[in-house]
């Protein structure tokens, strides 16, 4: 697993051992993920939410975003995430947190230019983040949600809509953007 692009480019990243607290991120879905928000990354606050081995946020640092806050409830991911973030060179602007997804974003400000969720497959969880995450996304920001592909997501939560989704054989990533205020 490797940083793809930006200034952390061919970085190698460390992954937590088996698929039970983390499933990486493939590079094809990655690399597609980052190609619809290029424009979006440089100078973004971002919140890569169940960061798992930081690799999704580490990879929009590298590629010129202002921030990042990293949140998993695992020790063992968080561990990788530091390790990680000082391995790519962007340790001074990732904010690392221990939480509970939901717990976390009731605590939170915001807003975040760019949400990555990329959270454990099959539990349904992301119906369940969305609503919570909705008002500390900031207007024209945008949500990418990795998921099995089978996951029935919402076209619409709040002032988040559903405007895209990808699929890669049994991966799917949805994107949702917040409208504007004009």
């Amino acid at each position: 697993m490797r940083v793809i692009a930006g200034t952390a480019r061919g970085k190698n990243l460390q992954a937590l051992p088996g698929e039970e607290i983390t499933r990486p991120t493939i590079n094809r879905v990655k690399e597609a993920m980052f190609s619809s928000v290029q424009f979006l990354v440089p100078g973004a606050r971002v919140l890569d939410l169940f960061a798992g081995s930081g690799q999704l946020g580490i990879e929009a640092l590298s590629r010129g975003a202002k921030s990042c806050v990293f949140v998993d409830q695992s020790a063992s991911a968080l561990a990788v995430v530091t390790a990680n973030c000082k391995t790519a060179g962007v340790a001074r602007a990732a904010d690392i947190r221990s939480g509970e997804a939901l717990r976390f974003l009731a605590n939170i400000r915001g807003p975040f230019d760019l949400v990555l969720l990329d959270p454990p497959y099959g539990k349904n969880t992301l119906a369940a983040v969305l609503p919570a995450l909705e008002s500390k996304v900031a207007p024209g920001g945008v949500v990418l949600c990795e998921s099995e592909r089978e996951a029935a997501l919402p076209e619409t939560v709040g002032s988040l809509t559903r405007v895209k989704q990808y699929f890669y054989g049994k991966i799917m990533v949805t994107r949702y953007e917040k409208e504007e205020q004009v």
